[in-house]
């Protein structure tokens, strides 16, 4: 079911059970999104993700980057990176975010999809080194995508246009109960920046 267009309060829960998301909408006039858009592709230290599946090493066409207030480390697909330091612009968005929602965050993992042809499969944010059930906040700038989630028992399904400059977030048990993916399309050619803010929680 495709519920963006009938979201009337843009901070409803979408999801009718099992978690909480919720789509704030654009929080940025389109120049600053550009603007954004074109800093975080030269500024930040992309590199080609990569996962270790059924004992082969993969490495996508999409790229990543982790940064945080300290140098944590994050394993998820069976590889584990270490965060770079906040950036000044990263800074920015993370207050920005934060003041927005009300929560707090010390990381945040970066995607680079260069065009529609990059998406992301289905799949939990539930690692370990994340806080239980904590807030998970996504900034999107550039090509507007698709967003999809599914509910891991009922397999109820719940969709989304995710806009440049817009955030979304996910909290509760989200990640417990539900999956979430960003299909690939050929209806764009445009690159994608998403900036994912979350809390690890160290042992």
């Amino acid at each position: 079911m495709d519920l963006f267009s009938q979201i009337e309060d843009l901070t409803t829960n979408l999801l009718h059970r099992d978690g909480t998301v919720n789509y704030h909408g654009i929080l940025l006039s389109y120049e600053n999104s550009d603007n954004y858009l074109t800093s975080l592709l030269d500024s930040i230290e992309w590199r080609h993700d990569e996962a270790i599946i059924f004992g082969r090493h993969i490495v996508t066409k999409r790229k990543v980057a982790w940064y945080g207030e300290r140098p944590f480390e994050y394993t998820y697909s069976n590889t584990t990176k270490t965060a770079l330091p906040w950036t000044n612009e990263l800074l920015l968005l993370k207050a920005m975010v934060e003041k927005k929602t009300g929560e707090t965050f010390n990381s945040c993992l970066l995607n680079l999809y260069h065009d529609g042809s990059e998406g992301m499969a289905w799949h939990s944010d539930g690692e370990t080194d994340l806080k239980k059930n904590g807030a998970i906040a996504s900034l999107s700038f550039g090509a507007e995508r698709k967003f999809c989630f599914k509910h891991k028992i009922t397999k109820e399904t719940v969709s989304m246009i995710l806009q440049h400059g817009s955030l979304l977030i996910m909290k509760g048990e989200t990640q417990t109960y539900w999956m979430h993916r960003l299909p690939p399309t050929k209806k764009t050619d445009k690159p994608r920046v998403n900036l994912t803010f979350r809390t690890i929680v160290e042992s």
